[in-house]
């Protein structure tokens, strides 16, 4: 695994170059979040498992909670513009009215 570490508004972001495979559960994010030592990750949408998406899973919840719960920043970087009405856009919605997860297409419009 291998990290870049970028400028930002708030502060500097580490954003994973590279992960093995993708993220499918919180212990999946939990390492990748150890390893980058970062105050502040940004992923993009394809280092996650597609089902980490599904909101019946669990799994974002349980990601985000450990995001929480670490007192870090996290950023999903992607094109989220497919993602239908209904419970998972309302999701990033709410994310990105602000707290420390939040949806982008890219770091420079993250803020």
């Amino acid at each position: 695994m291998t990290f870049e570490t970028h400028p930002s508004a708030d502060g500097p972001v580490t954003m994973a170059a590279d992960l093995p495979t993708p993220i499918a559960d919180a212990g999946d994010f939990l390492d990748v979040l150890a390893s980058s030592r970062a105050e502040s990750l940004a992923l993009h949408r394809e280092q996650f498992h597609p089902e980490v998406f599904d909101l019946k899973t669990g799994r974002l919840g349980e990601i985000l909670q450990k995001v929480s719960n670490y007192r870090k920043r996290l950023v999903i970087l992607g094109d989220f513009s497919d993602v239908a009405p209904g419970p998972l856009r309302d999701f990033i919605r709410e994310c990105n009215r602000g707290g420390p997860v939040r949806f982008a297409p890219d770091l420079e419009a993250a803020g």
